[in-house]
């Protein structure tokens, strides 16, 4: 049996968390996402002593949550940046939902791209999807799956009414 796991705040700890891993912009990253999800909470924050890599007090790493989901965002090395194989995904009820999570994205540099992926200003990929997609790609109906994704293809920022059209065929 694995060994019980607590995070600082007593509770239980995942057994596994993504690390994102910044050039040097963790504390920025953090007030940023804090703008697009508004219940991040900073569970654990640890700053550089006197005589460190990083000036005296600026933020090494913290582990912070929202959207139920646990991340440890870390300052490195600056010539080190995210790539495109590691994304985060955010599942969305509703068009408003969507529309606020991609405006808060690409603000202040951010870019979209296609199918609902975009990167934020610290080059680290995101994806903004309806929930409703996940069900209309697995349908049992070639015509139908074919038909959603001809209309998500030519997209940046999904559109959950004409995915649903082209799910309908109409």
């Amino acid at each position: 049996m694995a060994a019980s796991r607590v995070d600082p705040r007593g509770e239980a700890a995942p057994a596994l968390f993504p690390c994102l891993w910044f050039r040097n912009e963790a504390d920025a990253a953090i007030a940023f996402y804090r703008t697009v999800f508004p219940d991040l909470a900073v569970v654990e924050e640890l700053r550089a002593g006197a005589g460190g890599p990083l000036p005296d007090g600026s933020l090494l790493s913290a582990t912070v949550t929202f959207r139920g989901q646990r991340l440890q965002l870390l300052n490195g090395r600056p010539q080190q940046g995210f790539c495109d194989a590691f994304s985060l995904v955010v599942p969305c009820e509703t068009q408003a939902e969507i529309d606020r999570c991609w405006a808060k994205l690409c603000e202040q540099g951010g870019t979209p791209i296609q199918c609902g992926w975009l990167t934020d200003r610290f080059g680290l990929s995101w994806q903004v999807v309806p929930t409703a997609l996940y069900a209309m790609l697995r349908d049992r109906d070639p015509a139908r799956v074919g038909r959603v994704m001809q209309a998500m293809f030519p997209m940046q920022k999904l559109d959950l009414a004409t995915l649903q059209a082209a799910y309908d065929g109409k």
